[in-house]
């Protein structure tokens, strides 16, 4: 054996040592985020309510509102102020009225009598515009972050192209798993809004985000309005959470001793 040799089994030897001694074992890890919004000048926050609209088995304003003050009373340092929801659909209806009866926005589209799409909410979403109105409740409720926008929950349907295996033999009797495609008709419903941040000391936006989630389920499955709802906003509360307060994203990392 040569000296080249002879060093080349004596590292792969010390090599093969060193891997038979570590040990490997995971850790738990957390990963702080700082939020999107900084609420360092509010002691309070206020969720006052929501355009909604889409389907009737779901208020989606009163469940939106009593959802998000939950859980910011957990996982948020901001008290939250216990009130009546506010109707923003008649407020900003009455606004739209007055308006027009003052001349002030004879420009503004006719509300329509069911909220059955987004667009339909266009006629009232003037109302996140309202500095004064805003304002208003701000100093009713002794200037809180105010949190507001639009939810939509609305049905869903539509063929959804699915992947499953089937046995097949072939003429020796030999058995083979192949992946077979096909359309299905599947039924679900989708969830898209808007949530904004009102500052309640002079009514002015702060900040707003745009959502939008869905879920299907198989045409012969009974799922209620109620229960997709609530899976979806399980979807959106780290975000929202995320905007007010820093959160902790948890993992493992692998370590070799």
């Amino acid at each position: 054996m040569t000296a080249r040799h002879a060093r080349l089994v004596s590292s792969l030897g010390a090599i093969v040592l060193a891997v038979a001694c570590t040990n490997s074992y995971e850790i738990q890890i957390e990963t702080p985020i700082r939020p999107k919004l900084d609420v360092g000048a509010f002691q309070r926050v206020l969720v006052a309510g929501f355009l909604a609209g889409g389907t009737e088995d779901v208020d989606g304003n009163l469940e939106t509102t009593r959802l998000l003050r939950s859980q910011l009373r957990t996982k948020s340092e901001l008290r939250v102020i216990d009130s009546d929801v506010l109707p923003l659909m008649d407020v900003a209806s009455e606004k739209e009225k007055n308006g027009n009866e003052s001349g002030q926005s004879a420009a503004a589209p006719p509300a329509p009598a069911a909220i059955k799409e987004q667009k339909d909410l266009e006629p009232y979403e003037h109302v996140f515009a309202n500095v004064d109105y805003w304002k208003k409740i701000g100093e009713e409720y002794q200037q809180p972050l105010i949190v507001t926008g639009t939810v939509m929950f609305t049905p869903l349907q539509r063929n959804q192209l699915v992947q499953r295996e089937q046995e097949v033999y072939d003429s020796f009797g030999r058995r083979r798993v192949i992946p077979v495609r096909s359309y299905q008709e599947r039924k679900g419903f989708s969830l898209d809004g808007r949530f904004i941040f009102i500052d309640g000391r002079n009514g002015a936006t702060l900040h707003s985000e745009t959502f939008a989630e869905q879920v299907l389920y198989s045409a012969n499955q009974s799922t209620p309005a109620l229960s997709s709802y609530f899976e979806l906003m399980d979807r959106l509360i780290p975000s929202f959470l995320s905007t007010l307060s820093s959160q902790k994203i948890k993992g493992t990392r692998v370590l070799l001793q």
